[in-house]
């Protein structure tokens, strides 16, 4: 059975598919890929089928070697990808032969890459899912170096192309959709506006988790605080000190502080790639 094996992990590197669903109830959260959309485009770059497990890298760095010929697609934050030391594209089908080693670099924007191979990574799953849940301890653990993955048998469907035009990933301020409530009764009449005119910038304390942003405080109307409720994937959640922290893939279940505003889902892919520096606006 082919496999690849982990080299070099760089900064951060955990196995994720499309989540872990239907286990809020028992306290699980969905976890997953924090940029769906890319994580879906390099299964589709391989006629994998959906929710195959994929490698998420942050900031780059990783090396794989593969185990017996291998055929890869590497999506997401655009960073330099090599094949045996020769230039290689993102987005586009890689093959790679017995021993030969991908290597990917620093993406010049953008936070979080993506590697597939064709059939999958066949780890073994918990709770239905092969997802790390960083915040609950939950999958597979990180690859280290010398970790060997196994690959799946491929799948009966063909590659329907080779290539795909590359997703922008600004360099710049990222404006987010968003939709009101279901707690902004809970802060001053000027609460909302002062979110959707300010520029949030996204912290070095930003993770799989959430990211936690800094910029004007939104007030409150009166103190004391919530019940825990249920928490999605986007939610602008605001600590008493009054800078949101934005949910993302592994956020927890539930959660006592306020919501302000949602991210709409098609944008949370987007926030997920907001590297800490990164400029923040919201509209409705």
């Amino acid at each position: 059975m082919p496999a690849v094996e982990v080299v070099r992990t760089g900064a951060l590197t955990t196995v994720q598919d499309s989540g872990r669903r239907g286990h809020a109830a028992l306290g699980v959260g969905g976890s997953g890929a924090a940029d769906a959309a890319s994580y879906d485009l390099a299964n589709r770059l391989l006629a994998n089928p959906e929710g195959a497990a994929a490698l998420e890298v942050t900031m780059g760095g990783l090396v794989l070697r593969a185990r017996g010929g291998v055929t890869a697609a590497v999506t997401g934050a655009p960073c330099p990808v090599t094949v045996d030391g020769r230039g290689a594209a993102p987005d586009t089908v890689l093959h790679l032969p017995d021993g030969a080693e991908l290597r990917l670099g620093a993406p010049p924007s953008g936070l979080r890459s993506y590697v597939a191979v064709r059939g999958g990574l066949e780890v073994p799953p918990v709770l239905g899912s092969r997802s790390t849940d960083t915040l609950a301890g939950l999958g597979p653990p990180r690859p280290e170096p010398g970790t060997v993955l196994p690959v799946g048998p491929p799948p009966d469907g063909l590659p329907a192309a080779d290539w795909v035009p590359s997703r922008p990933f600004p360099a710049g301020e990222l404006s987010l959709r968003i939709v009101p409530g279901p707690r902004d009764d809970w802060f001053r009449e000027d609460a909302l506006g002062l979110l959707r005119s300010s520029t949030y910038e996204v912290t070095d304390r930003s993770d799989r988790i959430g990211a936690r942003l800094w910029g004007p405080p939104l007030v409150r109307r009166a103190g004391g605080e919530l019940p825990s409720e249920g928490m999605v994937p986007g939610s602008l959640q605001v600590p008493p000190e009054g800078r949101p922290v934005l949910f993302l893939a592994d956020h927890p279940v539930t959660g006592g502080y306020p919501v302000i505003a949602v991210v709409v889902a098609a944008d949370v892919c987007r926030a997920a790639q907001a590297r800490p520096g990164t400029g923040l606006t919201f509209r409705l």
